[in-house]
């Protein structure tokens, strides 16, 4: 438990140290991405939660405050300060629980995901430098596609660095479909920052037959890097989407 004399915490060689209440923040946030506190939960008071986390009441009132901005609290009279289920679906919170692509409604779309390979590979020159590892350090390959009522909408590429994540899974069957949320899980690596470029491109051979496209059509491309808490590059990504049903979403605030 951290000392309430404490201020910051420490981010990993050559990271800035993260502000205490940063700290407590990710942790109350990281416990409603994954369903801990579920929406309609009533936080304990101030004091009880200074006492929980072992920082100062002013340190949770910070942290408390920055989440409510958010929209993953909010305060009620006479109830508290309670977790809302209401957070922006284009924040973090979207890349854990969701996919980037939306109804043309504006609707939130269940999707199923099915891993097709799951290969490791030795890093090359220009991954080695994104994920600042040795050239041929191992990386983690994952193919996988997203189907919306049964029709393919998006196929991924995905890379990480195989020795951050021991013991995840090679079978493709045993991926889970909500990677974000089992890094996290699994090895504490929470996603703090996400960079994307996004550019349309004709459709390749391999598009066409994972997608089910026409010849010619064109596709949604978005390159994705996203950053862990301590500034490391922990998921390199493309995904290549048909978005002749559906429309990408951003957001900024």
């Amino acid at each position: 438990m951290a000392s309430k004399a404490a201020e910051s915490v420490g981010a990993g060689p050559g990271a800035l140290p993260v502000p205490l209440y940063e700290h407590v923040k990710r942790q109350i946030a990281d416990a409603i991405l994954i369903g801990d506190l579920a929406p309609g939960t009533v936080l304990p008071g101030e004091v009880a939660l200074a006492n929980q986390y072992g920082v100062a009441v002013g340190t949770i009132r910070r942290a408390l405050a920055d989440l409510t901005a958010g929209g993953m609290l909010m305060r009620r009279r006479k109830t508290g300060t309670v977790v809302t289920g209401r957070a922006s679906r284009h924040g973090l919170s979207f890349f854990f629980q969701y996919f980037r692509l939306l109804g043309e409604d504006g609707s939130l779309l269940h999707s199923d995901a099915e891993v097709l390979s799951v290969t490791t590979r030795p890093a090359g020159p220009d991954q080695a430098a994104l994920f600042a590892v040795d050239d041929g350090e191992p990386l983690l390959h994952l193919q996988r596609i997203r189907r919306v009522a049964g029709a393919p909408v998006l196929y991924s590429r995905i890379a990480m660095v195989a020795s951050r994540m021991p013991d995840f899974p090679r079978e493709p069957k045993n991926v889970p479909a909500l990677i974000y949320r089992h890094l996290l899980e699994a090895y504490g690596i929470r996603v703090a920052a996400v960079r994307e470029k996004v550019t349309a491109e004709v459709a390749t051979k391999e598009d066409r037959k994972l997608l089910g496209l026409p010849s010619p059509s064109a596709v949604l491309v978005i390159d994705e890097e996203a950053y862990d808490q301590t500034g490391a590059l922990a998921i390199l990504s493309q995904h290549r989407a048909t978005t002749a049903h559906h429309y990408y979403s951003n957001e900024i605030r």
